[in-house]
Order: structure tokens, then sequence, then C-alpha cells
């Protein structure tokens, strides 16, 4: 068998098409397609403000400064995420810290959350922002986040770089029901690609005007916002001090080709992962827990091994699908034990149990739109013979 990735972009002529006409084109960045693709996004998630960008973590930084967070402000997000989650407020000033996982979901624990949130308030360092992941694109439970929010006096970014095309409550992931921005990234693993990119969604007009400038070096040409009439129609005045986050026209003009394909994608990805559902329930694995009133992006496909009952170890069944040419991979090493945290902020082992025992357990199986049912089969009986090994 050829190798197997665990994840892979999905790119049609069409997909190609769109991104030669660009190249054709009079506009290789800041032309017509981000617009149109930045309105694509909007009409998809029933949001009013959609602000593309060349990746999801500038989208964080962004969404972070519109927040005003800075030196002496904490934020929260989850330990096992990307590091960007948590990153993005460092390049603020801030201070991180993280709240443990749902043993089921392996989204931050709102029983956590809450707990963690009556003690800082005691303690006076209450978070500014709480940054909830959606992990393999299956939604948090947003509305008693929010509720906390409300009590406890913090904002919220979603990190929804996994879940597009998702939704929750009945309402796509993005809309910002819950929330004051969603993140979604679009790296070519993801659900949709724009090759690198993300997008900041947000209802809230001042923070849209915020991050818009943040993402193009704080200039504007809008004379509403200058501090004097314009001197002619060439003037553009630096009224903050932002950043060159911009997306080009070839990767938003993949975006608007792929998008009108997420809602099939998501499809597909859903049958594939129904499909390991059923023919991984006799294994020595714990599938995917999905909760019924959400709609997962479902990104990733990750099982947890049933360690007690087999005899190969989870270092020794990784190898051993890596051996067979199948690139599984682990989402993700909690953050708080990466040496960047431990040295800087004193974190250790033992500060997350349930997010280092996902760590000890877990592996990401291969789940794209183009993986074949001969492939997937190949996974299952490769995976069902490593841990039947005595």
């Amino acid at each position: 068998m050829n190798f197997i990735p665990y994840g892979r972009q999905n790119i049609t002529e069409e997909d190609i098409e769109a991104v030669v006409n660009v190249l054709k084109s009079d506009y290789l960045t800041q032309g017509p397609k981000v617009p149109e693709f930045e309105n694509a996004i909007k009409e998809y998630c029933n949001v009013e403000y959609a602000l593309a960008m060349n990746s999801a973590t500038s989208a964080l930084h962004v969404a972070c400064l519109a927040l005003n967070v800075g030196q002496g402000d904490i934020v929260w997000t989850t330990p096992i995420t990307f590091v960007a989650s948590a990153n993005c407020a460092l390049y603020c000033g801030a201070t991180v810290d993280f709240v443990d996982i749902d043993p089921r979901t392996y989204n931050l624990s709102i029983q956590s959350l809450e707990h963690k949130l009556e003690a800082a308030k005691e303690q006076d360092k209450l978070p500014k922002v709480v940054i909830p992941v959606h992990l393999c694109g299956q939604p948090c439970d947003m509305e008693r986040i929010y509720q906390l929010s409300k009590k406890y006096g913090f904002s919220i970014i979603e990190d929804a770089s996994h879940a597009i095309g998702g939704k929750y409550k009945n309402q796509p992931i993005g809309n910002c029901q819950y929330s004051d921005i969603t993140i979604f990234s679009f790296h070519p693993v993801k659900i949709i690609t724009t090759a690198e990119g993300g997008v900041a969604t947000t209802k809230n007009e001042e923070l849209a005007q915020k991050m818009d400038l943040l993402r193009s070096h704080g200039i504007t040409r809008d004379s509403d916002l200058m501090t004097h009439e314009p001197d002619g129609p060439w003037y553009y005045q630096q009224v903050d001090l932002g950043y060159n986050y911009r997306m080009t026209e070839m990767q938003a003009a993949l975006g608007v080709s792929q998008i009108k394909r997420l809602s099939s994608i998501t499809k597909s990805r859903h049958e594939i992962a129904n499909r390991y559902n059923e023919k991984l329930a006799s294994l020595a694995v714990i599938v995917p827990f999905q909760i019924q009133e959400s709609y997962s992006g479902l990104h990733l496909y990750v099982i947890r091994l049933k360690l007690d009952e087999i005899k190969p170890t989870h270092l020794e069944v990784f190898k051993a699908l890596r051996a067979a040419n199948i690139g599984v991979n682990l989402h993700y090493i909690p953050v708080h034990l990466q040496p960047y945290y431990k040295e800087c902020f004193g974190f250790k082992l033992g500060d997350f149990p349930q997010a280092e025992q996902y760590y000890e357990e877990a592996i990401s199986l291969p789940l794209y739109p183009d993986l074949s049912q001969e492939q997937q089969d190949y996974v299952v009986e490769t995976l069902k013979d490593i841990l039947a090994y005595d």
C-alpha cells in the first residue's frame, strides 16, 4: 500500500482554473478575490463580518489585539491544541494559563473552567479572554462558556481552526452567537484550504474595523478614520501599529472555489468517520464521542488506545502504523509540557491530568475526502493486527 497521510487537500480542476485565472489577471494581491472570499464566508456562517488573513495564527493574534489584550492580562485556553492558540496571547505581552479537557469530547472542560474561574475571582486573577478550541471540529459548549463570560467578565475567541462546516445548536460555527470573534484555518490538511490562510469572523463592527486595520500595517484610506482631511486622492494614514497579515488573491480564489464544496466535503468526512466507528467497534480503542446536538466539522479522527487491554505500548502502535505506510499523527502534545512553557511559566507534568492522559493514548487516523474504502480497510486491518500482537 502506498503512503496514506493523516490528512490531504482535495483539489479539483475548477480550483486550479480559479488560481490560474488570478495569475492571468491584473491583481495578485489586494484585488477583488479577497472580498469575494470574505463574502462567501459571511454568507456560509451567517455573520456580519469576515476578515481574511495569511494564517489562522495571524488571525488569532489580531483577534487578541482587537480585544485589547496586553501586558498584565491573562488569557486561558486548552492544553490540547496547536501552540498558536496560546502563543497569540504571548505575542501581546499577556500571560497564558490552561483549563483541563473533558475526557469525552477532548474540548475544554466546562466543569474545570467553572471551578478555575471561581478560584481566580477569589485571587483577583480572572482571565481577560478565554479561547475555547473546537478540537477535531467538534464544537465546545459555547452557550455555557458564554454564560460564564457574562458572570466573570471575560471575552471569547473561538478557535474554530478545525471546525468550518460544522454546526452548534443548529447554527453554523462562525456566526459568533456565543463569542466575540471566531477564527478559521485553511491549511492544506484542514477541511477546505487556501494553501495557507485564516479568517476572523465577528458580529461587532468595532472589532471588525480594528482587525481590518491591524492586518494591514494599521493603515487606512478611510477619511472618517483619519486625524484630518486627506491631502489628496493618494493619501493614507497609519493610525495604529499593525502587521502585514493580508491574504493574497491566489489564496482567496482557491478559497472561493473550495467553499462551494464545503458541505459535500464535510458530508464525506462524516461518512468515512461513521465507517471507522463501525469497523473499530470491536477493537481495544475508544472512538470519537460526538455530541448529538452538534455537527462536527470532523477535521480529525482521533482514537484513544485502551492500553490496559493490549500488549503493545502507545509508541509501539504508532511506530508500527507508520512502518506500514500509514501516516498517523498525534494531535496534540499538551502545550503546557512544551519546553518554552515549562521554562518560562513553570508548568509541569501533573498540572492538567486529563490532557496528559489523552496524550498518552491518542492517535489520529487518516481522514480526508479522497481516502478510499480500500485504504480505510487497510488502516483498520493493520491496526487490528498490531493491537492483537502478543
